[in-house]
């Protein structure tokens, strides 16, 4: 009787180790990573994830958001580097780990990292002033092919996704990244008040940014380079891939983890993530942004990652700053 209980403690010591070692959960408080100072996109992206997985019990340690701004987010994939094979630090993360590398900032890239998620895209509306005679994307082509450099374009910031993303509309239809006339502002916002004032002809802009500004008859919206056409307020605007562009762009937020992260771990933010963007408040979230949800793991988010790297790679050679 003493062994045959002995046996079954044991048997139940080795079910519980197999399936602690299978199920894998956080054992101390969570950290989420954000390259920015408090207050911007990722950062508000950042914060509701906390929110959301806190209010749904579906972390059941604590969780901070982390700010490391500095260097375009060079010193926050720094910082999450230095915790290999940790699944308590996990990062937002967007296209600055294409440019960051190839641009020489940095010698980190997607690939020394663990990507688990993509969460949403925040596709780019194209905005211009309603004193230029471009009525439809289709305009703006033929007059980005008749004269390149007598489209004023503001971004940003030279390398940034506004850049990128008409950067690839250009060699989309033929040209050139470096071809193109390119206005560098101290933000999105502002570049977005030098088209309302005609002061510019095109900003690319993310559609939250756009939305409050679709009644104005000061700007046209021509196009969206989303796959399909946004919701609400966007119904009306046309993608490019309607206008004969194969062009899809825009801002994107995903989650990134330390390498070397073991499969349990893996599975775990998989899991946890995919519940969180199915959750109402999420959701509720993402519409108020008009962005598009576009949750993918595994294979599927690595193929992504690899052509989006080459795309940036391509323009960012254009345009002379490929190191």
């Amino acid at each position: 009787m003493k062994i045959s209980r002995t046996l079954f403690a044991l048997a139940l010591l080795c079910f519980g180790t197999a399936g602690w070692t299978q199920g894998w959960a956080p054992q101390r408080s969570v950290e989420i990573v954000v390259g920015y100072a408090p207050g911007g996109g990722v950062d508000r992206t950042a914060r509701a994830l906390e929110r959301i997985l806190t209010a749904n019990k579906l972390v059941n340690t604590g969780i901070a958001v982390a700010n490391k701004p500095g260097g375009n987010t060079t010193i926050a994939y720094n910082y999450l580097s230095q915790r290999p094979a940790d699944g308590h630090t996990i990062m937002v993360f967007g296209q600055t780990i294409f440019t960051t590398h190839i641009t020489g900032a940095s010698p980190l890239t997607y690939t020394d990292f663990t990507p688990v998620a993509s969460l949403f895209s925040e596709y780019h509306v194209y905005i211009v002033s309603a004193s230029t005679p471009v009525k439809t994307g289709r305009d703006l082509v033929q007059r980005l092919k008749n004269d390149v450099r007598q489209v004023s374009t503001g971004v940003s910031a030279i390398g940034s996704p506004g850049h990128l993303s008409t950067g690839l509309l250009n060699k989309a239809i033929g040209g050139s990244a470096k071809d193109l006339k390119i206005i560098a502002f101290k933000g999105s916002a502002e570049a977005m008040t030098n088209v309302l004032g005609g002061h510019i002809e095109l900003t690319p802009a993310p559609a939250s940014l756009a939305a409050p500004h679709l009644a104005s008859a000061q700007v046209r919206a021509v196009a969206v380079a989303a796959p399909k056409r946004l919701g609400g307020a966007f119904a009306a605007i046309p993608t490019w891939k309607e206008q004969g562009v194969d062009l899809v762009y825009g801002p994107w937020r995903g989650i990134l983890a330390p390498k070397g992260l073991p499969a349990a771990q893996v599975a775990y933010w998989e899991n946890t993530l995919r519940k969180a963007s199915e959750s109402a408040e999420w959701k509720s979230d993402i519409e108020k942004i008009f962005a598009v949800e576009e949750f993918l793991t595994g294979v599927k988010l690595r193929q992504d990652l690899e052509k989006e790297y080459a795309d940036t790679r391509a323009v960012l050679v254009d345009l002379g700053m490929a190191k």
